[in-house]
């Protein structure tokens, strides 16, 4: 699938921030990645619902302000604030948890600048063994398969997409990732050893390569 996996990742700009939303602590992982589009196909490759299963996962419902959608087998909820083709804004709910993502999309040289920010509640106990990882390589993964989309035009195999983290260009794939995000971590004040540690756990979990 790639040719360069840690070069791949490296296309990702990570920050970690924390946060409060109605008096609840919280955490952020912010991801930014450059796309070779302009931001019209952009926008439309991240918000049409037929577009959307060729790089993610299928997706139902309504995907208008105000509507609630679904993603297979994933996270469903509702659509509080979309601005085309600027940013849109929605709450990630999986069962009873409930955390929000935001996505803006800007014009750059070369290309548009996507920014992903999602904002959880803090579980220490999640935080302390894996940390920002947890939540950021999903991400990275998803964010790896809009790139192939976008400069391939093609769909993205999801039986492929799947597997890719088991196979060796997954481990490393995942690998840089999961310590990018641990400098991140580390950058918005957790203890660095620690950090790592979890990352180490978030890839063994990732990759099915048991403890790390």
């Amino acid at each position: 699938m790639l040719t360069d996996p840690v070069a791949t990742a490296g296309l990702v700009a990570r920050e970690v921030r924390t946060g409060s939303r109605d008096g609840v602590a919280t955490r952020l992982v912010v991801a930014r990645r450059r796309y070779r589009t302009d931001r019209a196909d952009l926008w439309q490759a991240v918000t049409d619902p037929e577009r959307i299963p060729r790089w993610f996962l299928p997706v139902t419902g309504d995907l208008h302000e105000g509507g609630r959608y679904q993603l297979q087998g994933n996270a469903g909820g509702v659509v509080e604030r979309c601005a085309a083709p600027e940013s849109f804004a929605v709450t990630w709910e999986m069962g009873p948890m409930v955390s929000w993502l935001t996505v803006s999309l800007a014009e750059a040289d070369g290309g548009t600048d996507l920014e992903l920010v999602h904002e959880a509640p803090v579980d220490p106990k999640m935080w302390d063994t894996y940390g920002p990882g947890a939540v950021g390589v999903g991400w990275d993964l998803g964010l790896m398969g809009l790139g192939l989309h976008i400069d391939t035009g093609a769909p993205v195999d999801p039986d492929e997409g799947l597997a890719f983290a088991t196979t060796p260009e997954g481990h490393a794939f995942v690998g840089a990732s999961a310590q990018g995000w641990a400098a991140a971590a580390a950058a918005d004040g957790d203890d660095p050893t620690a950090a790592r540690a979890a990352a180490a756990q978030t890839t063994a979990f990732y990759t099915g390569t048991g403890a790390g």
